[in-house]
This record gives structure tokens, C-alpha cells and sequence, in this order.
């Protein structure tokens, strides 16, 4: 066997899973939005705690020398992705904005997940005559599929649901479905 090709397919190998580290400890800074300590990012990333270290400077640099809008804090070992200060104020006029559901649109939105299958006749008597507004924006954005059931709609959360919140959907448990069914027809 060739030594020189082991070595060179070991050293491929090694680039090749520092860069998936690499990938994992930027992911987690930028997910966070705070200052991470190097334990809270060991138990996030499953790196060991020296290769994190080494993994976090060179990532610090990476960002340096693209100069790019973000950068790599480090203050007392904690660690955070942030926009640079001259960014600043940019960034605030976006932060101090308008979200993009209301608060009256996420609770109803809460409602349809956590009941579902339900019938918007149901959201109706919890959120109102506004819940007709929430339920067809859902509708007409695909976070919400409604199919006829009698005079009202039964709504269910779509896929496009799990991909927009990044979520993995999960299937209900039969005694939880046996306890929703009670619950449902009780609320109808």
C-alpha cells in the first residue's frame, strides 16, 4: 500500500471534519444572538473543549480577514457572532420594526398547532371574529392547510409550517389523539 496516498487521504479527512466543526461552532453563535461560554458550546457542539478553542480563533480570523458586516466577539472566555459597530444603526432600525406576525397572529397560530387537527369554528370561539383575518393569511402563506368540513374548515399545519419555524414534524401519540377527540368534540 502506498504510505503517501494513507497520508494524504487522512490529512483530506481531518480538513474535512474540522470544517464540519467549523460549520457547527459558527451555526451556534449564530443561532445564540448572546455570548456563549466554551462548556455552553461544548454541550452544543459536541467539540472537544481544546479543538473548540482552536476552532473559535480560527473562525475569528476567518471573519477578519473577509471583512465581512460580522464578526467573532471574545470577552472572559464567552464567545458571540455579532453585527460590527458601524452596522449599528442599520440593524437597529430593523430590530425596533414590525414583526412579522402580530402577537393576536402567533397566538392563534399557537392555537392551530397545538389543537390540530381543529376546526376553525373552535379558533373562532377562542380568538374571535379576528381569527377569520389569521386563519386565511396562514392559508394564503401555506403555514396552514384547511380542507371543508361541513360549514367550517378543518385546519392542519402544512409542511411549508415545519420548514418556515425549522421544525421536524411529530406525529400525535394514539392516547393523545383518543384525549383531543374528547376535547374537541366537547368544545364544538
Amino acid at each position: 500500500m502506498d504510505v503517501s496516498l494513507t497520508a494524504k487521504s487522512q490529512e483530506e479527512l481531518d480538513v474535512s471534519e474540522e470544517q464540519k466543526s467549523l460549520k457547527k461552532v459558527e451555526a451556534a453563535l449564530f443561532i445564540s444572538a448572546r455570548y456563549l461560554s466554551v462548556q455552553e458550546l461544548v454541550e452544543l457542539t459536541d467539540i472537544n473543549p481544546l479543538l473548540l478553542s482552536e476552532l473559535l480563533e480560527k473562525l475569528r480570523e476567518q471573519y477578519q480577514k473577509t471583512e465581512t458586516a460580522i464578526e467573532i466577539l471574545n470577552k472572559d472566555e464567552f464567545w458571540k457572532m455579532d453585527i460590527r459597530q458601524e452596522y449599528f444603526e442599520m440593524i437597529n432600525k430593523l430590530a425596533t420594526g414590525k414583526a412579522e406576525f402580530t402577537r393576536a397572529e402567533q397566538e392563534t397560530l399557537a392555537i392551530i398547532a397545538y389543537k390540530q387537527p381543529v376546526k376553525q369554528s373552535v379558533i373562532i370561539k377562542i380568538r374571535g371574529n379576528k381569527g377569520y383575518e389569521h386563519v386565511k393569511h396562514f392559508i394564503d402563506i401555506g403555514l396552514v392547510k384547511a380542507k371543508r368540513a361541513g360549514h367550517t374548515l378543518e385546519l392542519n399545519l402544512s409542511e411549508s409550517f415545519y420548514d418556515y419555524f425549522h421544525l421536524e414534524k411529530k406525529e400525535k401519540s394514539g392516547k393523545n389523539e383518543d384525549e383531543s377527540e374528547e376535547l374537541k368534540e366537547s368544545t364544538e
